[in-house]
């Protein structure tokens, strides 16, 4: 995140009295809200454009991150000075997370389906074959796709792998491959997506609020 988007969405959290998870980290929620005994969501946006930008590589792990999140836009003219915001609850942003699921099925299914159909002569035309494989050659393979850790759980032979357990490890990265070849590089929501939306230029705790009780409701 850069230093301007930092800036932004400290100034949406707080002027929408929202707050940030402990140990948050880069890929979990933006910000929560505890309103009237539940735990709401937000994907918080912040844009200088009519358009929103959204994440590099959309995939659908983002689909499953995105699915029951509220959402906030921030509208910029400059770098930190805010025009207006939108809300969005889940349902609302929901035909857009739909269009880029489907967009994106047949690639992600092809990730699926695809490594099962390595074989073992497969295998061997890629990293030799042998009886046995070390923790060298697995690394060749999936590189730091595992953690050290998990390459030592995977060991099925003394401080190294049978082919069977190879096989298995060059699938993992054929599917690794494959997802990341499925994501689709940064897809914007588009302005006309906003179109008739209330724009939020005042009271921005109170009226996000509001659109909660409507949510509830």
């Amino acid at each position: 995140m850069t230093v301007q988007d930092d800036a932004r969405e400290n100034q949406l959290i707080k002027l929408f009295q929202l707050e940030q998870p402990p140990n948050r980290r880069r890929n979990d929620t933006d910000t929560l809200l505890n309103y009237k005994g539940k735990t709401f969501y937000f994907e918080l946006k912040s844009t200088t454009k009519n358009s929103v930008t959204t994440v590099r590589y959309f995939g659908i792990e983002h689909i499953k991150k995105w699915q029951n999140k509220h959402w906030i836009i921030g509208f910029y003219d400059q770098e930190t000075n805010l025009k207006y915001c939108h809300y969005a609850s889940p349902k609302e942003m929901s035909k857009w997370i739909k269009e880029k699921e489907q967009y994106i099925a047949g690639d992600f299914k092809l990730a699926q389906l695809v490594p099962n159909l390595i074989n073992l002569q497969v295998m061997y035309n890629i990293v030799g074959e042998k009886q046995y494989y070390t923790i060298q050659d697995a690394k060749k393979i999936q590189k730091r796709q595992y953690t050290l850790e998990e390459y030592h759980q995977l060991m099925d032979r003394e401080n190294g792998y049978s082919p069977q357990r190879m096989l298995q490890i060059i699938r993992d990265r054929c599917e690794y491959i494959m997802r990341r070849g499925s994501t689709l590089n940064n897809p914007h929501i588009p302005a006309s997506y906003f179109n008739c939306w209330e724009k939020i230029i005042d009271n921005h705790a109170s009226k996000l609020r509001q659109y909660l009780d409507q949510y509830l409701d």
